[in-house]
């Protein structure tokens, strides 16, 4: 009960006060000359949010890179130090690999899962679209240490003779006559970590499709009608009239999941560990800064993710701009 209290204290002072403020803020500049009530106005409702935006993010992310270039203890100078110990360790190059495998994997299946629930659901009945679209978009209500723990309940493998096999894909193994089988410790290339990212796309095809859902019902219904009256296969509409009307969605839908997959540390964490070949960059972090207590190498490890995502958000920032300049 007294958790509940704090929380609606807080939710009512977070809301009231800004209120409070805007309020407070708005008053005061109404009071003053119209041309300068006109200048200053914007500032007025900007500037909250500029100032927590610096507070809570930008003045963080400059203190992280400071910190990068400093020992363990955040108190003496050592430059490139922690980037050098970070470039010659093997499990950190090994966690780069692995980030790139799920960049090149999981935003493309989750597109190409969500884009093909999208058509096929389209041509559903509205009632039994609702249903299907509904099951599919679930698992994005669960969190992913949520997902992480039901997955664990499909990879599960018990070994001991006479133990019931309560995970699902040793269950059906089991059940064909094959031996269980340790499914996260398995030795073949990477396959630990498609089963890792099996888990993500679960999770982001619900997202993909209800955008790309909602991408395919606004194309035009002439276009495709004129399509079909030149002779054109329903493959050819969907790859050559449908698919480019949709494309900006599929960019969006595509950038949104790399940025979310560049930073993945729950299901790893959760599963595995970072063990059997499987760490990422974002677990090395929380290594370095719990286990190991090494504030410098893992402020170092935050600047590496940082610069990789970087370019991302500057593309998808610009498409956004390009965007809304063709409206």
């Amino acid at each position: 009960m007294i958790k509940l209290i704090n929380a609606a204290l807080a939710i009512v002072a977070g809301v009231g006060g800004m209120l409070a403020l805007f309020w407070i803020l708005n008053a005061i500049v109404e009071r003053l000359p119209g041309r300068w009530e006109e200048r200053l106005k914007p500032y007025v409702f900007i500037g909250p949010a500029v100032a927590l935006v610096g507070l809570f993010l930008v003045y963080p992310a400059v203190q992280t890179v400071i910190y990068s270039f400093a020992d363990k203890n955040s108190q003496k100078w050592v430059g490139f130090e922690n980037y050098k110990a970070l470039w010659n360790d093997d499990n950190f190059r090994s966690a780069l690999l692995n980030n790139l495998l799920w960049i090149l994997v999981v935003p493309a299946v989750s597109v190409v899962i969500g884009l093909l629930i999208a058509v096929l659901a389209d041509r559903l009945r509205p009632t039994s679209e609702k249903v299907a679209k509904s099951v599919i978009f679930m698992p994005m209500a669960i969190s992913f240490v949520g997902a992480s723990t039901i997955w664990r309940f499909v990879y599960d493998t018990r070994f001991a003779e006479g133990d019931e096999q309560i995970g699902l894909l040793s269950a059906i193994t089991t059940g064909l006559g094959f031996d269980p089988v340790s499914w996260l410790r398995l030795d073949a290339w990477n396959v630990n970590d498609f089963l890792l990212m099996a888990i993500m796309i679960w999770l982001q095809a619900g997202f993909a499709m209800v955008l790309l859902s909602a991408a395919v019902k606004g194309v035009p219904e002439d276009t495709l009608e004129a399509a079909r009256i030149d002779g054109a296969n329903e493959l050819q509409i969907f790859f050559r009239v449908v698919v480019p009307q949709i494309w900006p969605t599929v960019i969006v839908v595509f950038t949104t999941v790399l940025i979310l997959v560049m930073k993945v540390f729950d299901i790893v964490y959760v599963m595995t560990g970072g063990n059997a070949d499987t760490d990422v960059v974002a677990n090395i972090f929380v290594e370095e800064l719990i286990e190991f207590g090494d504030d410098g190498r893992a402020a170092a490890v935050v600047v590496v993710l940082m610069i990789a995502v970087i370019p991302v958000m500057i593309y998808q920032v610009r498409r956004f701009r390009m965007q809304e300049a063709g409206r």
